[in-house]
């Protein structure tokens, strides 16, 4: 009677417990099975703004996943729907309308670079959406749209922020320099930054004689610089993009042409492949750095971040290292989906109001806005090449070949000057 009375027992927590366990996959079914918040964007898989690109969406791919893995937002999983634009701003809007009217995506996000976020403003703005955006360079100077943020450490005067370190490093060497060379793309980043490069070179004191513009398709440089050593400037700054920036570089080796000071706001020179491809020459080179994995900027989450993006680099087929721009990826979509969790809301003008007023932890650090949509506080770094032998990755992980030199909370090391030294 008593094994009977046992069995019985048995049989009745047993199957408890499997109606308790039932229970749980019901539940946790029911959560996955819920419309997932859908983010839309356009981001740049092939063409010259794809190295960047590439790595921005694998981040990205990474936020999302580490956001499911906790359950989501709102109690729904969370998906993104991207598509790639070709680095071409004639794809974006027509990728948005697309996102917004077939997709029914709840919120837009932007691509990677000025140009692609500058063709995708009139649509967030014709529908009234909320628009964080990825590294776009002054963008809202000219839309003035209230519902725009960027996540970018240019601060709240973006446009000289890309060369504000340069310029800080070179009106302090002795004998100060007296002239300087602007070159840039005929594009929007290009625009911008020199415009910015102007008033910092105004602000220290260098007169400007050479100040020209180059077609964004311009493939030899050799002329440009030429052109340039002909009116024999102590620095020379170029604001330009990746495949720009590689040309460039090439041909001053070839003219050998050295001023005493040159870099800037060269886009490309942050992803490891151009790394790789220039190697020894970017010897001596300062430019502008955003975020690089030092003692002193090792922001919570940051290289857990790293190392879950460095797993996944190889088999993604990107960027190796991913110094650039996955914190950033990651960071406007932990501001967005913070802003979400916050105000259980996935209305635009709720999470702009909330957005506007929030300072935010990242994986970039402390991050606030103010009412442009720009960072409150400026936070851009200038880093020289230094001492570099080879043309392998290992010549860049340890970052001994990059050394910040701007600002002072942030330095790693002295610039070494003149240019001529550093080769």
């Amino acid at each position: 009677m008593m094994t009977y009375f046992k069995s019985q027992t048995l049989a009745w927590l047993t199957g408890a417990v499997a109606l308790v366990i039932s229970a749980m996959f019901v539940v946790s079914g029911h959560a996955q099975t819920k419309e997932p918040i859908k983010i839309g964007l356009a981001m740049s898989q092939t063409g010259p703004l794809a190295a960047n690109g590439k790595s921005s969406l694998l981040s990205m791919k990474i936020w999302e996943d580490d956001v499911n893995a906790k359950g989501g937002l709102l109690g729904r999983p969370v998906k993104l729907i991207y598509y790639d634009d070709q680095s071409s701003p004639a794809q974006v809007p027509s990728i948005y309308a697309k996102l917004l009217d077939i997709d029914k995506v709840d919120l837009i996000v932007s691509g990677y670079a000025s140009t692609q976020i500058a063709a995708a403003m009139p649509t967030a703005i014709g529908r009234k959406k909320l628009f964080v955006s990825l590294f776009g360079t002054g963008v809202n100077e000219t839309f003035n749209y209230q519902r725009y943020f960027s996540m970018i450490p240019n601060g709240p005067t973006p446009k000289p922020a890309f060369t504000r370190g340069f310029f800080k490093v070179a009106e302090v060497q002795k004998p100060k320099p007296q002239t300087i060379a602007l070159a840039s793309a005929d594009a929007e980043f290009g625009h911008n930054a020199c415009e910015g490069a102007r008033e910092n070179a105004k602000a220290s004191g260098f007169k400007v004689v050479y100040d020209k513009s180059y077609p964004p398709t311009t493939v030899d440089f050799t002329s440009i610089v030429r052109a340039i050593q002909s009116t024999n400037p102590d620095l020379m700054v170029v604001c330009s993009y990746p495949l720009d920036t590689v040309g460039m570089v090439k041909a001053m080796h070839e003219v050998g042409f050295k001023p005493k000071m040159w870099g800037g706001a060269m886009v490309g020179l942050q992803a490891t492949v151009f790394k790789l491809q220039l190697g020894p020459m970017l010897n001596g080179v300062v430019n502008f750095e955003t975020w690089l994995p030092v003692k002193s900027m090792e922001f919570p989450g940051a290289l857990e971040l790293l190392k879950k993006y460095q797993d996944r680099a190889k088999a993604e087929g990107v960027d190796p290292l991913g110094y650039y721009m996955p914190v950033w990826a990651y960071a406007y979509l932990q501001v967005l989906g913070d802003t979400i969790a916050a105000t259980k809301s996935l209305n635009d003008d709720v999470l702009a109001d909330y957005l506007h007023k929030t300072t935010f932890k990242t994986v970039v650090g402390d991050v606030k806005f103010n009412a442009q949509g720009e960072w409150v506080e400026e936070r851009t770094l200038a880093a020289q090449f230094q001492n570099i032998k080879g043309n392998t990755i290992d010549d860049f992980r340890d970052l001994k070949t990059e050394v910040i030199v701007y600002p002072p909370q942030y330095k790693t090391g002295e610039v070494i000057y003149p240019y001529e030294k550093a080769k």
